[in-house]
């Protein structure tokens, strides 16, 4: 069984989440939202990257097998230097670092980022115009800028910065006239454009689709990117031997099948730590921030243990709302 690390900036990856584990249900997971810092969309990319790199060395400390990057932000942001100080084998200073956080577990390890689904979009309209909702940061990054020149000269992009989604979704308003209007006033550009396929660029964007949706008709189709980047990590994992063949096989075999009902979970008693006397205002970017949440035991799958360097309390509830529908 591996132990498949995954963080964000905040809950958001936990739509990410979500995809992973109805396919991989039997992993082990450790989750880490970086919300004392949230939102990331309007970070430089160096100090993004030194979170990222803070956080990575404490997911492998706990354990982790192999890291999912589940921010477009930090993916665009730091990945390259996750991949640069973390996982080159052939390099002598990334071996020693890697085998001293893993206790000689690995001498290297994989990341999965995310990457906004503009080419399936560009294949998909029928309008000529696709939309890409995202933070300021991913819209900035090189990563998307590359995927975005790749389009067909045909297909046109227009594109707009989710403002204030982030903050509804850490806040827990998924519904109601608030995110409504949130949502109205950055989908509207998007619309007026004639765009008819709009891509999801962050992954806290998802759970607001319902509103989305609701705003901007049954006509338009919004893209998540988060169910291909839970095949890709069964590929990876595949690669490196921390998933058999046949389990392989079978999670990709569940990758267009529902979101089980059935699962649940629970938080044990004294899980929840009590606030640390370092406040999120103090904390240093350069290290994590005691983590504040615990272990959330599942009857059934998955294992997830919930990490936060602020308020543990949105994570906790977010997860609820996804596993246990309350």
């Amino acid at each position: 069984m591996a132990c498949i690390g995954i963080f964000d900036s905040g809950e958001g990856g936990l739509s990410v989440l979500k995809e992973i584990t109805r396919l991989l249900p039997d992993e082990k997971y450790i989750y880490y939202s970086d919300n004392a810092y949230c939102p990331y969309g309007e970070k430089s990319p160096e100090f993004i990257q030194v979170r990222a790199c803070a956080i990575t060395e404490e997911l492998l400390r706990r354990g982790a097998d192999i890291i999912v990057v589940a921010c477009n932000t930090a993916t665009a942001a730091a990945i390259s230097k996750l991949r640069s100080d973390y996982s080159d084998a052939a390099s002598d200073a990334v071996r020693e670092r890697v085998l001293a956080l893993t206790g000689g577990r690995h001498d290297h390890i994989r990341f999965i980022g995310m990457e906004p689904a503009v080419k399936p979009a560009a294949l998909g309209t029928k309008s000529g115009t696709i939309g890409v909702l995202a933070t300021a940061g991913t819209l900035k990054g090189s990563k998307y800028l590359n995927t975005k020149g790749s389009v067909d000269d045909n297909v046109r992009v227009v594109e707009h910065v989710g403002r204030g989604f982030v903050e509804l979704v850490e806040s827990g308003f998924l519904s109601g006239k608030e995110a409504e209007s949130t949502v109205r006033a950055s989908l509207s550009p998007l619309l007026q454009a004639g765009a008819d396929i709009i891509v999801l660029g962050c992954t806290h964007y998802p759970f607001l689709l319902p509103v989305l949706q609701q705003v901007a008709g049954p006509d338009i189709r919004f893209i998540d990117p988060a169910p291909a980047v839970a095949r890709q990590l069964v590929h990876v994992m595949s690669e490196e031997h921390l998933l058999l063949p046949e389990k392989a096989e079978e999670a990709l075999l569940q990758s267009s099948e529902p979101l089980p009902n059935s699962a649940t979970a629970s938080t044990r008693s004294g899980d929840s730590a009590r606030a640390s006397s370092d406040s999120p205002s103090h904390a240093r970017s350069g290290s994590p921030a005691p983590a504040r949440s615990g272990d959330l035991v599942h009857h059934g799958t998955p294992a997830v243990t919930l990490l936060s360097s602020g308020d543990p309390a949105p994570l906790n509830h977010l997860f609820s709302m996804i596993y246990c529908g309350r």
